[in-house]
């Protein structure tokens, strides 16, 4: 059994925290690699549903969309119902098709706000991606290149004000750091008072974003 399953593992046998749900939150700046996390995760969890909060962002709601998080996702499945929820088109500029979330023992919840105050109460686990906001940034605008410039300038001016008045790192369970092969995971400044205690997990090389 590799450390992504063992975590896995680890992750089905806490209580639920949202009716018979474990939601799990990967938290951390725009191109610090959460989504790579997230799908490497749902692979050992055996498929977990994902929600990327990109679906429920818009270009005019970076992020006021908690209110639809509450109800379209959090209420559905707090009652072990399936949610329902329309993903943002960012090309087209409007919702997408209806899609389909199921109250599964684990979903896992990654984008930036992930950990927000509001969702915090729901959650089994929050985890910060551990990369600083410049590295995650320039990341993020490699992967996007040029054509996005002017988008990058306006999200990082955003996530600055949503994490100066709500942030997440500070309620989290673990710092994850990707290495070129795996991942570090430290403890997070919610389950230790100082001193981090380093465990490393290795896992075959993955994407870079």
């Amino acid at each position: 059994m590799n450390d992504l399953a063992r975590l896995a593992s680890g992750l089905i046998a806490l209580p639920p925290s949202c009716g018979p749900v474990r939601l799990i939150a990967v938290d951390g700046h725009a191109g610090s690699g959460k989504s790579t996390l997230a799908s490497r995760l749902s692979v050992a969890l055996g498929e977990a549903p994902v929600l990327h909060l990109d679906d429920l962002a818009t270009h005019e709601e970076l992020f006021g969309w908690a209110d639809r998080l509450r109800d379209q996702v959090i209420g559905p499945l707090s009652r072990g119902e399936t949610a329902h929820y329309a993903p943002y088109d960012w090309t087209a500029r409007r919702l997408g098709s209806p899609q389909t979330l199921e109250p599964a023992p684990v979903v896992l919840i990654e984008g930036v706000g992930a950990g927000r105050r509001a969702l915090r109460p729901h959650l089994a686990r929050l985890w910060w991606m551990e990369l600083d906001p410049l590295a995650s940034w320039q990341r993020g605008r490699r992967r996007d290149g040029p054509a996005l410039s002017a988008f990058w300038d306006g999200w990082t001016v955003a996530e600055k004000q949503h994490f100066a008045a709500d942030p997440s790192r500070p309620y989290a369970d673990a710092l994850v750091r990707q290495l070129p092969v795996g991942y570090e995971w430290l403890e997070g400044p919610r389950t230790t008072a100082g001193a981090n205690h380093s465990v490393t997990h290795r896992e075959p090389p993955c994407a870079t974003y």
